[in-house]
């Protein structure tokens, strides 16, 4: 075998270890499930005048048919009529006798009679009983959930696809979309298993153009530049599939890994010396593409230094893999929705072969791109001369500007601001913002002297702001020219740090609550806070409600069993409740959502 397939094999088994280990839990090891895992339970409403409840049943287990019973609690103008089972298996049980039962899942839906025309709140209590291989029968469980069923005469598609909950989503929805709930896209995985593959390969496309994944892009660009003369296609394409491949691999394994322990390793590897080492490789990159490297270091780290600088600048197939591995853990930490509901899908059926090749299918879509990057760079960049240099600079400020992204989670915003300006400047100096060009200058280098000198001006305004007190790079002088405008309130976050706050919430709120699950690192929900919750329709709507934060920046012990109540992997997840308390099933968000399509979830949230 190869070397750099060797270490392939490693990377992969060192990442799912940990799922690897847990593979034979479950009933046949003797070990019973809580009922609550053994057969999970969701519902969601089936247009205006019906409701489905599933049951995930975990392998090992099965459940009673006449076990089944429906009822509605509280005043709500409903009844609930006679329930639409599917067809189960005969057993011969020695508890019952002779019974129907049900493995795997089994969907039931209940016509819903209606006296009231307007969208209608139901609270369905769902009573069950199942049994374990090994001879061992549960109590009856019981389940509720709070529904909510649209106007009538609004017609099955009144809300949006992507808020309903169960294991099948609405038609005639399109669910091929980043904003498909996590349990819709879970059940994408009950069709054929090459429509799987091939619609996770379109997330993976779709992926590839949110914030989480675009760092990507300058990093295969500065490895495939870094070639230097010796660039050709064929060493452009074999850098950028490497580097895809480390990461499809490691992305695949280490959600495998995220399904069995309830939480992300990347969010583990959020921290201020796993971002700093990160981000020093792509500092000393970018060195390299100013040609600092001749710089004459002590002779006892020279030669140190020399080595592994041409290791991790892309000369090797392996070094380039391990780059791609160590970006799909760090650089793209958010949970989107497709990721999030193959997470689930692993988690609760255990099969981690059509789980792990939907997830490497995705990770493959999202370095389609990069490929296509790297391989164009290797056919057009040009190979010597001049014009070489400055497209090395070029991408040494992008690698650059990745370190200080990477870092920016984890460093005072006063110091990132700082960083930034220091960037913009330095690159204006390179592109000899300040000297004189001579009268018969080209018109290139004219071009280069106007972008030198507004970076220049950028530069100086998020360093004055800075020293003004500003805090948003993209508005630095925000805080001068509206000294007199009042500033716009922060949301008026209240914080849970454990199950038990959250509970004392949610014992009697009188109004409806919505948690939002919240990091420092996690792209997407910086943006919820920019583009969503900033605006004032949402802000209007937001007034309105109990707004509860979970910030599991520090990825604590109790942060992740908050996030394990609620079958998330982490942030960005946002779910609501009822005035009572009680979570409305089918009504969360995993990922971003634009003020627009926000809206309308709130809409919903609230709705009486």
């Amino acid at each position: 075998m190869k070397p750099w397939l060797r270490l392939f094999a490693v990377l992969a088994a060192l990442v799912a270890a940990p799922a690897l280990a847990q593979l034979n839990l479950g009933a046949s090891s003797g070990d019973l499930l809580e009922p609550e895992k053994a057969f999970q339970f969701s519902a969601r409403a089936l247009g205006t005048d019906a409701v489905e409840v599933s049951f995930k049943i975990a392998d090992g287990y099965y459940m009673y048919r006449d076990k089944f019973r429906f009822a509605l609690d509280g005043a709500t103008g409903a009844k609930l009529g006679t329930p639409e089972f599917p067809a189960g298996i005969r057993k011969k049980d020695e508890f019952f006798g002779e019974i129907e039962t049900y493995r795997k899942a089994v969907d039931v839906r209940i016509p819903v009679e209606r006296a009231l025309p307007q969208a209608t709140t139901l609270l369905l209590k769902v009573t069950s009983q199942g049994c374990a291989d090994l001879g061992v029968c549960y109590t009856p469980m019981d389940s509720t959930a709070t529904i909510r069923l649209a106007a009538l005469g609004s017609g099955p598609t009144a809300g949006p696809p992507a808020l309903t909950d169960g294991p099948r989503a609405v038609a005639p929805a399109p669910r091929f979309s980043l904003f498909a709930s996590d349990r819709d896209i879970a059940a994408l995985f009950e069709g054929s298993p090459w429509l799987l593959i091939l619609i996770f390969f379109g997330f993976g496309l779709l992926l590839t153009f949110t914030p989480c994944v675009l760092p990507m892009v300058p990093i295969i660009s500065g490895i495939v530049a870094g070639e230097g003369k010796s660039l050709n296609k064929l060493r452009a394409l074999a850098l950028s599939v490497s580097y895809v491949l480390g990461m499809a691999v490691t992305y695949a394994a280490a959600g495998v890994a995220a399904a069995y322990s309830g939480s992300m390793l990347s969010a583990a590897l959020q921290n201020p010396w796993v971002l700093g080492a990160f981000a020093l490789v792509f500092v000393w990159l970018a060195l390299s593409m100013f040609g600092f490297h001749d710089l004459q270091l002590p002779g006892f780290l020279q030669q140190h230094v020399s080595r592994a600088h041409q290791r991790l600048r892309g000369g090797r197939i392996a070094s380039v893999a391990v780059m791609g591995a160590l970006s799909a853990l760090i650089v793209s930490p958010c949970v989107a929705a497709p990721l999030a509901g193959a997470l689930l899908y692993i988690s609760q059926s255990g099969d981690v072969t059509r789980g792990g090749a939907a997830l490497f299918s995705m990770a493959i879509g999202m370095g389609v791109p990069l490929i296509a990057v790297g391989v164009s760079e290797g056919a057009l960049l040009p190979k010597s001369g001049p014009w070489m240099e400055g497209v090395k600079k070029f991408f040494g400020v992008l690698l650059l500007a990745v370190a200080i992204w990477i870092v920016s989670p984890v460093i005072s915003p006063a110091l990132e601001m700082l960083s930034w300006a220091a960037l913009l400047i330095g690159s204006a100096m390179f592109l000899r913002a300040l000297d004189s060009l001579p009268a018969n200058a080209s018109g290139y280098a004219r071009l280069w002297k106007g972008v030198g000198l507004m970076a220049l001006v950028a530069g100086i305004a998020i360093l004055v702001g800075t020293l003004a007190g500003s805090r948003d790079p993209l508005r630095p002088l925000a805080g001068l020219t509206r000294a007199s405008a009042p500033a716009e309130a922060p949301v008026k976050w209240m914080r849970v740090n454990s199950i038990t706050e959250l509970d004392d919430k949610l014992r009697a709120p009188g109004r409806p609550v919505m948690l939002d699950f919240y990091a420092d690192w996690c792209v997407s929900c910086k943006e919820m806070e920019r583009f969503t919750f900033s605006d004032p329709r949402v802000r209007a709507q937001l007034d309105g409600m109990l707004l509860l934060q979970a910030d599991v920046t520090a990825n604590s012990a109790q942060h992740k069993l908050l996030l394990k109540r609620f079958s998330l992997f982490g942030p960005p997840g946002i779910i609501f409740f009822d005035d009572r308390g009680r979570e409305i099933q089918g009504l969360r968000v995993v990922g971003y959502q634009d003020a627009e399509r926000f809206l309308k979830t709130l809409a919903l949230a609230t709705a009486p």
